[in-house]
């Protein structure tokens, strides 16, 4: 009994100390997709509390976006519980140490993104490959019985038809539906199939059945640290909120697509990932011939909505000719490719009209801002900088009912 109250004091200390340098103005700060990325010095006493010595000791804050356009679901709401799994077969990867739901504090792994030590259309390397292949095998080592409780909707295992009919559903409700009032003339405009998804899934054959994994889901070059050891440089794969158990070679498709390998590299990385994975997990390549290109395509068909809303919404308050241009390429390229795995050939919008309708969208958004009484700092404009909110609480640590400790706290921070 003793030592339970001793380690929820603990916690309590942790949690509150942790709170704190959440709440700093410290540090650098990164903007994703899907999160706020804060990386801290943790310092004294959280650094000790953590029992690590507090030289140098960096720590990873991450707050979910409430705004964040989802493009896959999202089946275990806590990234701590997929890392302890992963945590026991790949060391390496960040250690969650605090989860408060709002936001998590995780180890930082030292080292360079993979983004930025190789250019776009550059080449990785057959060690680079095979050091991920081995990765890729890894995450199927770890068993269901490891991993948080699966949704009751979730497929069965070896159900790889039923896998992909789910990934079809959530792209057409959840990410073409839940955006249709917001986004929907801009996808007719540029192009998009409404029906994009359940075409896809009508023109597929049965898949091949499969033992289901593991599997991380967003593996690409932002994701991938290149960090120093002992045994030369190793890649660590960090971000691990999108994580979901399935069918493997859809992990493989995504990753031979957000990598943007070249064609001999996309055929190594698949020899590299037979190599890694045969001998551990065989059932796992079965099939693969003829179901990795389905993967593949549906990769081009589930993105083309993300990317069209991405596009749209990273246009800046006031968009320059140069800014509409860069989004306009960018529209282009997913709708192209979107529409090659459906087998519709080209878009009938070329680079002027999706020009155009961006353009559109844009006076659209700022007409809804400025009728709601909110101008440019309205809808999809607020520039949270220029305000600032009162961060504070209190904790009292009890052993035994009697109050060891208690500190109260108030921080203004300008998000």
């Amino acid at each position: 009994m003793a030592l339970q109250l001793l380690h929820r004091a603990h916690q309590s200390l942790v949690r509150l100390f942790a709170q704190i340098r959440h709440a700093a103005e410290d540090g650098f700060v990164g903007e994703g997709y899907h999160n706020t990325t804060r990386i801290r010095e943790l310092r004294l006493p959280l650094a000790l509390l953590l029992g690590k010595w507090p030289v140098s000791l960096l720590g990873v804050f991450r707050t979910p976006k409430r705004d964040a356009i989802e493009s896959i679901p999202r089946i275990w709401p806590r990234e701590a519980e997929v890392l302890r799994a992963v945590n026991s077969r790949l060391p390496d990867v960040p250690r969650c140490l605090v989860d408060t739901g709002p936001w998590t504090l995780s180890s930082y792994v030292p080292g360079r993104l993979l983004e930025k030590e190789v250019p776009k259309g550059g080449t990785y390397g057959t060690p680079l490959m095979s050091k991920l292949a081995d990765v890729f095998a890894a995450l199927a080592d770890v068993s269901k019985d490891e991993l948080p409780q699966l949704p009751a909707y979730w497929p069965r295992d070896w159900d790889s038809q039923g896998f992909l009919r789910c990934q079809v559903q959530f792209t057409n409700d959840a990410v073409y539906g839940a955006n249709l009032a917001r986004f929907g003339t801009l996808f007719d405009a540029v192009g998009v199939p409404e029906d994009a998804a359940e075409r896809f899934l009508a023109i597929t054959p049965g898949l091949t059945p499969r033992p289901f994994s593991l599997l991380h889901t967003d593996v690409h070059p932002g994701n991938i640290v290149l960090s120093p050891r002992k045994d030369g440089t190793r890649p660590v794969v960090i971000d691990w909120e999108s994580a979901m158990y399935g069918d493997p070679l859809h992990d493989l498709a995504t990753h031979l697509v957000r990598m943007g390998y070249i064609d001999a590299e996309r055929d190594a990385m698949i020899n590299e990932w037979l190599r890694a994975m045969r001998p551990r997990h065989p059932e796992a390549t079965e099939g693969l011939e003829k179901d990795l290109p389905v993967y593949l395509a549906f990769e081009h068909v589930q993105s083309v909505f993300p990317d069209v809303m991405r596009a749209a919404l990273k246009l800046p308050t006031r968009p320059t000719d140069q800014d509409f241009a860069v989004a306009a390429d960018k529209v282009c390229r997913a709708v192209r490719l979107a529409r090659e795995a459906l087998d519709l050939g080209e878009s009938p919008a070329d680079l002027p009209t999706v020009g155009a309708a961006l353009r559109q969208w844009h006076e659209s958004e700022r007409r809804v801002a400025h009728a709601c009484g909110q101008g440019e700092e309205g809808r999809g404009w607020k520039d949270l900088r220029k305000s600032g909110r009162r961060v504070g609480g209190a904790v009292s640590v009890r052993l035994g009912g009697v109050v060891t400790a208690s500190l109260t706290w108030t921080v203004v921070t300008p998000w």
